[in-house]
C-alpha cells in the first residue's frame, strides 16, 4: 500500500460516517461535539493526489486547528504507533528555554472581547472572517490590534500590537524577554501540527489570517528581519514549506536564504513581474476581489523548488556565451602590456600572487601592469596599504609622461615638457574613469564586493581586475593570528573570483632564510607565510632583482627576473627580464 492509500485508510478507520467525495473525503467533526455545541462541524480531509497537501484535515466549525495525521491521531489519543509515518526515532522540537509562571492568558482573552464590528469589517476587507480571529485569538485594546505570540507550552508572553492601517506604528505588550527575535514567530504552535506535511511561512500577521481563509496552515513573522532567526531544525518533519513574503528584492533574498537553510523542501512563491515594490497578499485581495483565491493556487501552482544551484538551461547560456566571447581573443585573461608576460599567462585571470624581497620594485611593477589595464577600459580597484594614492598618481603620471617628478614641479617648465605633461595628464584622466585607489584600512570581504559592484555598475563593464599591495597588510581581527587571517583573505579572493568574474593580482612578502637572506632559488616555499597560496593561486610568481635593493647608491642597471613558480595552467619557469626605467617609474620587458 502507497502512503497515500495508508493515510486516506487512517481517516476511514477513525472517523465515523466518513464518505469521499471527488478528492475530498468528509465527516462529521469528532472534535466538535460538547454541550455548547451539539450540532458538528464538517470535517474536511484533502486526497488530492497531486496536492501538497494531501492529508491535511479541518473543521468548517474551527473547533480544532486542522493539521495532518499525525495531529489528528494526536487529538484523537490514538497510539502513535497506528498514524501512517510513525518514527519510534523521532523526536520532537525542544530548546532550552525556562518559560515564566506568569503568562498574559488572561489579558489576550480581555483582548478578544474587545474586538468589535470595526475591527471585523478592517479584515473583512481582505476576506477574512470572525472565525479565523477566532482561531488566531485576535484581539483589540481600544486602538490596537493585538496578535498573541503563543509559545510552545501553550502560554502566551507577550503579544505585538498593531496600529490598523499603519503597520509600521506597533508595540510589544508583556514581557519584553519574549519580544525578541528567537521568540517572533506567530502561530508557532501550527508546526506541530503540521508534522509530515506542509506549511506557509509569511511575514506579517495579517497576510497570516488570509491564508488562513483560504484554508493553508502557516505561520507569519512580524518583519523579513526576524527570519533570520528561524531554526531550521524546528521544521526537520515539514514535508514542504511555501515561502511567501512582499514583493522587494530585500524580501527575495532574505527568502533565498531561508531556504537554503531550510533545504530542499523549500518552494518560493513568485509574484507576477507587474507588480509593483512592497506588493502583498492583502493588497493581492484588494486587487483581484473574487478572483483572488485562483490567482492566489495559480503563484502556488508555479512555485518551483528552491535550488542553490543554477538551472541546467542558465549553466548552458552562461557556458556558451562565455565560449562565444573568448573568440576572436588573442589572450583569455586582460593584457600587461608585457608580451612576454602575456604569453606565459595568457594574459591576467584568476588570482596571481608575486612575490619579492622589499624595495625589489613589486609595486612599481602592478601600478604600471593596473594602469595598462583600465587604459583598455577593463574597470580596476587598486587596494593599497603601502605606498598612498598620491604616490601611485604620481609615478603613473611620470611614466605616461616619461618626466621625472622634478620636471613635474619645476615651475620654469620648457615649452614642450608643458606640452608633454599636459597630453600625459588628459590621457591619465582618461585611465582614472576605469581605475580606482582604496586606501581603507577597514575593508572587508563585504566591502570589496560591495565596490566590485559600484565599479562595474560606473563603467558598465563586466569583467574587474583586483590589485592588493599587499597580502600580509590586508586587515586581520588579530594580528597574532596573520596566518590564518591570510588564509581565511584567500578563501574570500577565491570566492569573489568565482562569483564576480574578478582576476586579482596580489603583492606577497618573502621569507628569509636561515642566514637572514632571500633565497636564490624561487619556489613557493619562499613566500612568506604562505599558508593556502600554493592552493588559491592560479599563478605564483617572483620578482627577483639581478642587484641589491637594499644597497642605496648602487649604479648597477636595475634588471630583475621574473619567475613563475607555479600554475595552474602555464608552464612554470624564467617568464622574462625587466630592466627598471628609471626615473618614470616604469619596467622595460628585455
Amino acid at each position: 500500500m502507497n502512503p497515500n492509500d495508508k493515510i486516506q485508510q487512517f481517516y476511514l478507520t477513525h472517523l465515523q460516517g466518513a464518505k469521499t467525495e471527488g478528492s475530498m473525503l468528509k465527516a462529521p467533526c469528532p472534535f466538535c461535539v460538547n454541550p455548547d455545541n451539539p450540532k458538528p462541524g464538517l470535517l474536511v480531509v484533502y486526497l488530492d493526489p497531486e496536492s501538497y497537501f494531501y492529508g491535511y484535515f479541518r473543521c468548517s466549525n474551527r473547533c480544532k486547528p486542522g493539521g495532518f495525521a499525525p495531529h489528528f491521531g494526536r487529538l484523537l489519543g490514538l497510539d502513535p504507533q497506528t498514524v501512517p509515518g510513525f518514527d519510534p526515532d523521532r523526536t520532537g522540537y525542544v530548546r532550552d528555554v525556562l518559560f515564566p509562571p506568569k503568562n498574559i492568558n488572561a489579558d489576550i482573552k480581555k483582548f478578544r472581547v474587545l474586538m468589535a464590528e470595526p475591527q471585523f469589517n478592517f479584515f473583512n476587507e481582505f476576506g477574512v472572517s470572525p472565525p479565523v480571529l477566532e482561531e488566531l485569538k485576535i484581539g483589540y485594546n481600544g486602538r490596537y490590534l493585538v496578535f498573541p505570540y503563543f509559545q510552545e507550552d501553550g502560554n502566551c508572553y507577550a503579544a505585538r500590537c498593531v496600529l490598523p492601517e499603519r503597520e509600521e506604528d506597533y508595540f510589544w505588550h508583556g514581557d519584553e524577554r519574549f519580544a525578541s527575535k528567537e521568540f517572533q514567530i506567530y502561530n508557532v504552535e501550527e508546526v506541530d501540527r503540521c508534522e509530515d506535511g506542509a506549511l506557509f511561512i509569511t511575514d506579517g500577521e495579517k497576510n497570516l489570517t488570509i491564508l488562513k481563509e483560504l484554508g493553508y496552515p502557516g505561520i507569519a513573522v512580524p518583519n523579513i528581519d526576524a527570519l533570520e532567526a528561524l531554526d531550521p531544525e524546528r521544521f526537520t518533519y515539514i514535508n514542504h514549506i511555501f515561502i511567501v513574503l512582499h514583493h522587494s528584492p530585500e524580501a527575495q533574498l532574505i527568502a533565498r536564504s531561508l531556504a537554503t537553510r531550510l533545504g530542499f523542501k523549500v518552494r518560493i512563491l513568485k509574484w507576477p513581474p507587474n507588480v509593483k515594490r512592497d506588493f502583498h497578499l492583502s493588497l493581492l485581495v484588494k486587487e483581484k476581489g473574487k478572483e483572488f483565491r485562483p490567482a492566489f493556487a495559480n503563484m502556488l501552482k508555479n512555485a518551483e523548488a528552491f535550488s542553490p544551484f543554477a538551472s541546467s538551461d542558465r549553466e548552458h547560456q552562461n557556458f556558451m556565451s562565455s565560449l562565444e566571447r573568448a573568440k576572436g581573443r588573442e589572450l583569455l585573461g586582460f593584457p600587461t602590456g608585457f608580451v612576454k608576460m602575456d604569453a606565459a599567462l595568457d594574459g591576467i585571470r584568476g588570482i596571481n600572487i608575486m612575490g619579492g624581497q622589499p624595495k625589489a620594485g613589486k609595486s612599481c611593477f602592478f601600478m604600471q601592469v593596473s594602469t595598462e589595464i583600465a587604459r583598455r577600459k577593463i574597470p580596476v580597484i587598486y587596494y593599497d596599504f603601502e605606498n598612498g594614492r598620491q604616490k601611485i598618481y604620481l609615478r603613473t603620471l611620470c611614466r605616461l609622461s616619461r618626466l621625472a617628478e622634478e620636471e613635474l614641479r619645476d615651475p620654469q617648465q620648457k615649452p614642450e615638457t608643458t606640452a608633454t605633461l599636459a597630453r600625459a595628464e588628459q590621457e591619465f584622466k582618461k585611465i582614472l574613469t576605469y581605475f580606482r585607489v582604496v586606501t581603507d584600512r577597514k575593508l572587508s570581504p563585504e566591502i570589496m564586493r560591495r565596490q566590485l559592484d559600484f565599479i562595474r555598475h560606473e563603467t558598465r563593464q563586466e569583467a574587474c581586475l583586483v590589485i592588493i599591495d599587499s597580502l600580509h597588510k590586508l586587515p586581520f581581527k588579530n594580528l597574532s593570528e596573520r596566518r590564518t587571517g591570510i588564509d581565511e583573505w584567500l578563501r574570500h579572493m577565491e570566492a569573489i573570483r568565482d562569483e564576480q568574474n574578478v582576476a586579482f593580482l596580489v603583492v606577497s612578502e618573502l621569507s628569509r632564510g636561515g642566514e637572514g637572506k632571500y633565497s636564490k632559488e624561487p619556489d613557493l616555499a619562499s613566500f612568506k607565510e604562505s599558508g593556502d597560496i600554493e592552493y588559491s593561486a592560479d599563478n605564483a610568481m617572483i620578482l627577483q632583482p639581478n642587484w641589491d635593493p637594499l644597497d642605496p647608491i648602487s649604479r648597477i642597471e636595475r634588471k630583475s627576473t621574473l619567475w613563475l613558480v607555479a600554475s595552474r595552467e602555464s608552464s612554470p619557469g624564467r617568464v622574462a627580464e625587466y630592466a627598471l626605467d628609471f626615473p618614470y617609474w616604469g619596467f622595460k620587458e628585455l
